[in-house]
């Protein structure tokens, strides 16, 4: 646990104080000569409440410790689902996602599993479909509806090329709406100078992140690594799932078969570079672990959350006790 007003600790020291200056009153009352006609009915009416008389000064005692602490602020480490959790479904649709190595094609797998990610993710996390092929599209606004967003995935349709990088820059347009980001401004050229790779530091946004999809390797659109850049920057982690067999498949592309592959370095340094993972799936069934991992990762978080709140109740209460119980047993306040 911390505190952010330590200094308010200080306060603490009026605690034993307090209970220096208690003790010193009980000695002072003992002290104080009382005549009674008979010391039998004394030491009876007494037996009952000896220890009575301690109770309220103790809990108000407490009740002010907690107080005291309140003021100074404390914070715990504590892990909670986040009620702001957004995750971005970047989702390859060029025409290499008709390969058949992953039964019965790459796209019916990668639909069939973003669905049951989408399914088994908590009431609470809102969920966002980007599909991306020569460019990138926001298919579905982030949601907790899960009919709108299987609806979503049922309507995604192939097309040509693949821009990787433009589906990572859609995904940050969805996370980031007033910021301005514009695809068609990252569109970068292939001969500028690229910035040298270095992983990112732990990401500094908790409460979003980006899944990103691809059998294929970037044709068109803006440099992947200059998009997990951007990504990086904002505290965004973007995951990165390979899809198909390490050694390539032949797709049906407009009447002719063509041999693709995916880029695995670069998305293991996209993945690096926004302190993410990367993950390979050859199969569907695959295909389904990753996602289930990712939904482990993803639903809850460790976070610093101040609980100033729970002590400030429980003071409030131990000295609300105190005085009901000084009150009902000897009719005063403490």
């Amino acid at each position: 646990m911390g505190f952010q007003w330590p200094e308010a600790l200080w306060l603490l020291l009026a605690a034993p104080l307090l209970a220096g200056a208690y003790i010193v009153i009980l000695r002072r009352k003992k002290r104080s000569v009382v005549r009674y006609s008979s010391l039998g009915l004394v030491r009876e009416a007494m037996a009952g409440r000896a220890w009575r008389q301690h109770v309220p000064p103790a809990l108000l005692l407490v009740g002010l410790i907690g107080a005291l602490i309140a003021v100074a602020r404390p914070s715990a480490v504590i892990t909670l689902p986040s009620q702001q959790r957004v995750i971005i479904l970047a989702i390859d649709v060029s025409l290499s996602m008709r390969a058949a190595d992953v039964l019965p094609s790459r796209l019916h797998a990668a639909q069939d599993a973003a669905r049951k990610f989408v399914q088994e993710q908590p009431p609470d996390v809102r969920i966002g479909i980007v599909s991306f092929a020569g460019t990138a599209s926001l298919v579905q606004q982030p949601t907790s509806s899960r009919e709108d967003l299987v609806a979503a995935i049922d309507r995604l349709q192939l097309d040509r090329q693949t821009a990787i990088g433009s589906g990572i820059v859609v995904s940050l347009a969805t996370l980031f709406p007033d910021e301005g980001i514009d695809l068609a401004a990252m569109v970068l050229d292939r001969r500028s100078p690229k910035r040298p790779v270095k992983p990112a530091p732990v990401a500094s946004n908790p409460h979003a992140a980006i899944i990103l999809l691809t059998d294929g390797r970037r044709t068109t659109g803006p440099d992947p690594l200059e998009a997990a850049r951007m990504a990086a920057d904002r505290g965004i982690r973007v995951f990165t799932v390979g899809f198909g067999t390490a050694a390539g498949a032949m797709a049906p592309v407009e009447g002719y078969s063509i041999f693709m592959m995916f880029d695995e370095e670069t998305l293991k340094a996209i993945a690096d570079l926004t302190g993410a993972e990367y993950f390979h799936a050859t199969t569907a069934d695959e295909l389904h672990k990753v996602y289930e991992r990712l939904g482990s990762k993803l639903v809850l978080q460790k976070e610093r959350t101040e609980i100033t709140v729970l002590f400030a109740i429980a003071a409030a209460i131990l000295i609300a006790v105190a005085a009901a119980l000084s009150l009902a047993w000897f009719s005063r306040i403490v």
